[in-house]
């Protein structure tokens, strides 16, 4: 492949930045990462990474484009300890007051903590012999010549280079440089959610949840509070439970199980009410999710991009921001086969492409909520009522499930959901249960 350039930077050594660095190194003759820690040698927590205490969950999606890079990584995982199955029909999955049903989809999920992915795969960018990274050292500025980012100011010195990405995550710095340059910031838009949640990890037993490797319980209109469990390498189960702008699931053992007790799902519950604590709870807060929109800017300079979190922050609940990272890879790397020339635009052009997904998806779920703080209207409305009657309908409804767990998956676009064969079964199901139940009448309040 012909080389486009001889050095990137790359801001950031999280999973967004090191799947840029991935994509570049094919690209550049050298890649170096910047990165405000110091990278361990086994996979533990790092200091500035916080929320890699918390449940993460990598889609198929992920999965796919992480196999596409590294050959062979999802062994790697596996043999690391990795928990491998079918996401429905080896999860349970609570929406609109029932269980959904449960069969063989083909969405084979990967479940381990973010310290041993972010592991596995540092060590597979970094083994690369055009990468290489820089270690504890903070990025204050940019160097720029006219309309050109030409490198980054560390405290120490200065790095050029013919490209710089800001992989830095919620925390982007861009913004400011913006200004300082004499850049237009780019619209934001935001919807307070007021998340709060915490996480705890117990030891995992062969017969917890009958086998599963999974239990998800959103929240919903009628319960602000939810949880997720996943298996883990280690025979352990990570538990976060949430809720959103109060009533947050206390860090102390009891309070813990007493918060997953009052879930409209038991299955959590069931589980951890007995099972032995592993380590201390660990809590966190989430404002608001948060979509920047460069891609409707007129000016950007040349030399510069923006990727990962520090374009679009979702609700963390919602487990789609490696994912999200991974399908950008996928687009950059499509851009810089044409060259440096024009890069940003097209670049973000194709990354809000991808975004419009996991952002579609997150936000109009919890625009659902009547505590979201937001911009709503009809469609929205409307769309959330549907997607209510298609949760309803997949608690019987093999087509219905795998419709929703698709998109949410980022294996299909949201539209996918409204196919002729979807609704049909969609409307059939909810027939059958108005048949079932007539003394139940639809009111209006259904589609606000």
């Amino acid at each position: 492949m012909v080389q486009k350039g001889k050095q990137a930077i790359v801001i950031g050594g999280s999973m967004g930045g090191l799947l840029a660095a991935r994509v570049l190194a094919d690209h550049f003759e050298e890649v170096t990462i910047v990165d405000r820690d110091r990278f361990p040698n086994s996979p533990e927590h790092r200091r500035c990474v916080p929320q890699s205490r918390h449940t993460h969950g990598l889609l198929a999606s992920g999965r796919q484009t992480l196999e596409h890079y590294f050959p062979g990584i999802s062994k790697a995982f596996l043999d690391a300890g990795a928990v491998a199955g079918d996401m429905i029909a080896e999860s349970k999955w609570f929406f609109e007051g029932s269980l959904c049903t449960k069969f063989q989809s083909g969405l084979n999920g990967l479940l381990l903590s973010r310290p041993l992915i972010e592991y596995i795969v540092r060590q597979r960018v970094l083994a690369m012999s055009n990468v290489k990274a820089v270690e504890s050292a903070v990025v204050i500025g940019l160097e720029t010549s006219k309309v050109k980012v030409t490198g980054v100011r560390l405290e120490d010195g200065v790095l050029n280079a013919d490209l710089v990405v800001d992989s830095s995550g919620r925390g982007s710095s861009t913004q400011d440089w913006l200004d300082l340059m004499g850049y237009q910031r780019p619209r934001a838009e935001r919807v307070e959610i007021g998340v709060g949640y915490t996480t705890r990890l117990f030891k995992r037993r062969a017969e917890d949840s009958g086998g599963d490797i999974a239990v998800v319980v959103p929240a919903n209109r009628k319960c602000t509070k939810g949880g997720v469990m996943l298996a883990q390498e280690g025979d352990r189960w990570t538990v976060t439970l949430f809720s959103y702008f109060k009533d947050y699931a206390p860090a102390d053992l009891e309070g813990f199980r007493k918060y997953a007790q009052a879930l409209p799902c038991q299955e959590i519950y069931n589980v951890i009410r007995d099972a032995e604590p592993i380590g201390e709870a660990y809590t966190a807060r989430f404002p608001a999710s948060v979509r920047l929109r460069y891609e409707n800017l007129e000016r950007f300079p040349e030399g510069f991009l923006v990727f990962g979190d520090a374009i679009c922050s979702f609700n963390p609940t919602f487990g789609q921001g490696m994912s999200t990272a991974a399908l950008e890879a996928i687009e950059l790397e499509d851009c810089l086969k044409t060259g440096l020339d024009g890069l940003a635009p097209r670049f973000f052009k194709k990354a809000a492409r991808v975004v419009d997904i996991p952002w579609s998806v997150s936000v109009g779920a919890d625009l659902g909520l009547p505590c979201t703080i937001g911009t709503r209207n009809l469609m929205g409305r409307i769309i959330n009522w549907y997607m209510s009657k298609l949760h309803k309908a997949s608690h019987h409804d093999p087509v219905a499930t795998l419709a929703f767990h698709r998109v949410a998956n980022l294996l299909s676009p949201p539209p996918s959901i409204l196919h002729p064969r979807v609704i049909w079964r969609v409307l059939k199901a909810n027939l059958r249960r108005q048949i079932d139940n007539p003394m139940r009448v639809v009111r209006t309040a259904d589609l606000r």
